[in-house]
Order: C-alpha cells, then structure tokens, then sequence
C-alpha cells in the first residue's frame, strides 16, 4: 500500500511507520519536524502544520491516511476535506473516552461525549474524549462509511510510550528486585486491566486497511486479559524481582490519603467512580475482524527493555508513578 501518516515519530505513529515499512509498503508521514526523526531511512517525509499549511499534500494520491494526531475537529475536517479525492481510506485514530459514560462497558454504537465549548481548541482531560467524539463527527461529514476506518483504543502500552503509566510497573519492580523495598499496589489484585500494546494497534489498522474493513472498533485487549496481580506477576518475573513485598491498600484508604488515581498510581480507577468501566470495552467487533493481542509478558519484557535502554535522565518518572520518599512515607501512614 501507499500510506500517508499524519505524525509518525512518536508513539502509535511511529509504530505504525515502523510496521508498515517491515511488510513493504510505501509511507509517507507529513509531520512539522519537531520531533526527533529515528524513522526508516525510507520513508519520505513531508513537512506542514495541518493547521495552517496542507501545500505538501497537494497533487499526491494515497491508498490511505492514517491520522494519529487529530484532536481538534476542525484540524480534522481541514484535513479531511483536502485530501477527500486523493485517498481510498481514512483511518483515524480516536479513543475509548470518546464515549459518554466509563460507568459502564461500552461497544462501539454507545453514546458519545459532548461539551457545550465543542470550538474550544484546548486539549486535557475534560475536553479530550468529547473532542475526539467531535473530530469522528467531522470525519463522517466529509468521507463516506466505505472510505472511513475509526480507531477507538483504551490505553496504549509498550515500548515508546511517553506517559510512563504502564511504564512505571515493570520499571518500579526492577527497582524493588534491587532494594527490597516494599512496592504500593492499589485496590484489589484481581481488579481487571484491560490495554493495548501499540504494535498490535498498529498491526490491527494495517490489517484491516488490506482487507478493507471499515467501520468503528473499539482496539483494546478483551475484559478479562489480565489482573492488577496478573500485571505485577509479569512484572516481577521480567525484572528478577523474586517475591517482591506488595503492600494491597484498600482504594479508600488511598482516596483518603489524597492519592491520585491513574497517574500517582497508574492503570488505577476507583472502582465506584466515573471511570468504574474504564477497562471493561466491549471488543467483540474488533476481534471478529481479526484484533490479535500478543502476550502480556512480552509486552512486560519488552517494555522494560526499553526503558532500561534509555538514556538515565530520561527513566526518571516525571509524569506518573510515585516518588519513592513519598512512596516509603505512605506506606508507613498506611501501617500504623
């Protein structure tokens, strides 16, 4: 295929360029070259801001575009209607927070967010579910259902990823393999987990762009994967971490000491909360149309190799995850 990705040096994009170039297709990535650029030496590379200049995109054709980085409708429906006469498909890569309500299991016809400032142009956590749910709505106003892929991931995991969340497990158990020190684990052990790592979401695009399948798919591993403990096994066993001491303190107990769910703690939501559904999607459509998801060890081990490999300034964890002063004081609060 001849590919055009929007993006393509961070993260999904840039696993999504990687994957592509290992089976032969022919990808393009239009991007405004601010990111450090380790992509195949292949890969032709276009510069713009799809906000302001589309002029490199002129007169090409694709067989799709991959869009990895719209989060504004209306850089979306620009986009869209640029390129509507020069593509076959138009993938675009949205999010399981699209939808209206995490309180319970969603499927692809749930409703979706909405925001009374839909116009607004800043991202974060309120705004980017709804925002996303509105660049799908502009999508569908400019190309047609036999020409529209949408992408609905949960977390996206693995090697790459630059919020550190599921990072932080495997990285916090090697460094429990080394101290002995006890690690704080929230809520309960069998307390599911459901994510994507980004080579399978990658994969996943790429297949069903071959096989011209479109529609909506929620792109996440089925309910019931794994387990907060089942994650931490893998963790452990990656990192040399034998019988690591885990300390389980009750969720309550956690809100009560002003610990933040998701990021001090990541993969964590209260499960009474807005979110209590979170990892419970309904992936049915997806594996029906050929969703794969390998091993949770292997993305454990690879991950961590990873992270291992990158420059020491860089492993420290600026985004999510404890300190571990604050860590060992919490600890100490919980056991008194």
């Amino acid at each position: 295929m001849d590919l055009l990705i929007i993006g393509g040096t961070q993260f999904v994009g840039r696993h999504l360029v990687e994957a592509a170039c290992r089976r032969g297709d022919r990808v393009t990535v239009f991007n405004r070259g601010l990111t450090p650029d380790e992509l195949p030496l292949q890969v032709a590379r276009l510069r713009g801001d799809r906000r302001k200049d589309l002029s490199a995109l002129a007169d090409r054709r694709w067989d799709a575009v991959i869009d990895c980085c719209g989060y504004l409708p209306g850089e979306v429906a620009h986009l869209a209607q640029h390129l509507a006469d020069r593509i076959g498909c138009y993938a675009f890569i949205s999010t399981v927070t699209a939808y209206a309500d995490a309180t319970r299991p969603n499927d692809e016809t749930s409703p979706l967010g909405r925001i009374d400032d839909g116009d607004t142009d800043v991202v974060d956590s309120r705004t980017y579910g709804p925002l996303k749910a509105f660049c799908e709505a502009a999508l569908a106003q400019r190309i047609e259902p036999a020409r529209r892929l949408v992408i609905r991931p949960g977390l996206v995991v693995g090697p790459h990823d630059p919020t550190q969340r599921f990072t932080w497990w495997p990285a916090r158990l090697a460094r429990a393999a080394l101290d002995r020190q006890p690690v704080l684990v929230p809520g309960a052990p069998l307390r599911p987990l459901q994510f994507i790592d980004a080579r399978d979401l990658a994969g996943f695009v790429l297949q069903a762009l071959d096989r011209e399948v479109r529609g909506t798919f929620n792109v996440i591993s089925p309910p019931g994967f794994t387990t907060m403990a089942g994650l931490l096994d893998e963790c452990a066993r990656a990192a040399g971490a034998t019988e690591p001491l885990l300390r389980w303190i009750d969720e309550a107990a956690l809100l009560r000491a002003g610990l933040k769910p998701w990021n001090e703690l990541p993969l964590w939501m209260p499960a009474s909360g807005e979110y209590a559904a979170f990892m419970a999607m309904v992936t049915a459509k997806g594996e029906a149309a050929g969703l794969r998801i390998r091993p949770l060890a292997e993305t454990v081990a690879d991950t961590l190799a990873w992270w291992r490999g990158l420059p020491p300034d860089q492993q420290a964890f600026t985004k999510a995850g404890l300190a571990p002063e604050r860590e060992a004081a919490l600890l100490a609060s919980f056991e008194r």
